[in-house]
């Protein structure tokens, strides 16, 4: 029987297996059917570990088994919050590899990923989730997320965006 005991590293985006690992991840992410349901585009995969480097706002954890196969990701950002006029961590990705779900990866990853946001006296964490991602969002409420809500009356936040240019670097295209 494997060893399935998991170790939570902090990427070094210039470490080039954290890098190809983190590629790699990424990449199952975006083909999975809650990552859109297509790969990477080659341009991506060619410029974003040094696009990450660029950035001092960046953390990326990656959970590794024993035999130091990549099973885990989670890419986040540093945001700030006017409300509390204190930094936050946002996290943008978080990906388990399928076979490896449900065993304590994700918990590992956002305790870490917590301990790095109170040690630079962040106010909270946040991150968006599909809302047919019930699985997710029963693991998320697990940990302590909840629905963004200020007054129960005014509602819950929901997540838009804008494209701003067709051109720019995106994850599903070829």
């Amino acid at each position: 029987m494997k060893d399935t005991r998991i170790t939570i590293e902090q990427a070094d985006y210039t470490n080039a297996r954290h890098s190809r690992d983190m590629l790699e991840l990424l990449d199952a992410y975006a083909c999975d059917p809650m990552g859109g349901g297509a790969g990477l585009s080659k341009q991506v995969k060619q410029h974003l570990i040094e696009r990450l480097a660029e950035r001092g706002d960046a953390v990326s954890l990656l959970a590794y088994t024993s035999e130091q196969e990549p099973v885990g990701l989670v890419n986040a950002f540093e945001g700030f919050s006017t409300f509390a006029a204190a930094p936050l961590i946002n996290i943008h990705d978080v990906y388990i590899v399928e076979s490896y779900r449900g065993k304590g990866i994700l918990q590992g990853l956002f305790a870490q990923l917590e301990q790095i946001a109170r040690a630079n006296n962040c106010c909270k964490m946040t991150l968006e989730v599909l809302s047919n991602n019930i699985v997710a969002k029963r693991a998320y409420e697990k940990l302590g997320f909840s629905n963004y809500v200020l007054r129960e009356e005014s509602g819950h936040a929901v997540f838009w965006q804008k494209q701003l240019s067709d051109d720019q670097i995106s994850i599903n295209r070829p």
